[in-house]
């Protein structure tokens, strides 16, 4: 798959919660610096942290407003919409960026309001 490929199938994994497929996008060296689970390296960590996602929210979308894609590069802007099992709503605007390496993320982040999750995190 090409960036462009990658980043949609992120997309369309998420938003369908099929988490394990979702892993499988990221490189097995992965990096990820994500704004409330901090630094987090290799795709089978990932993974284990990604099991506890469908109980902490009922329902979750993350939907693509804008991108841009250059190469092995992509930006995304996008909204954020997660409820909870409790009802919990939560929503937030969100830039992610990804590198692509031979089909696979290699490196991925994100920027966000995090105050919309406190009520979720605890924090």
């Amino acid at each position: 798959m090409d960036t462009r490929e990658v980043v949609d199938t992120y997309y369309r994994l998420a938003n369908s919660g099929e988490w394990d497929a979702w892993c499988d996008l990221f490189a097995a060296d992965q990096t990820m610096d994500e704004q409330l689970a901090g630094h987090v390296e290799g795709r089978e960590t990932l993974r284990e942290m990604m099991k506890g996602f469908p109980e902490m929210y009922a329902s979750f979308a993350n939907v693509p407003r804008h991108m841009v894609v250059d190469g092995e590069q992509a930006a995304v802007v996008s909204d954020i919409t997660g409820r909870t099992h409790d009802g919990i709503t939560v929503e937030a605007k969100v830039c992610n960026y990804f590198r692509v390496t031979g089909g696979l993320i290699s490196y991925f982040a994100n920027f966000h309001d995090s105050v919309p999750f406190a009520a979720v995190t605890g924090t």
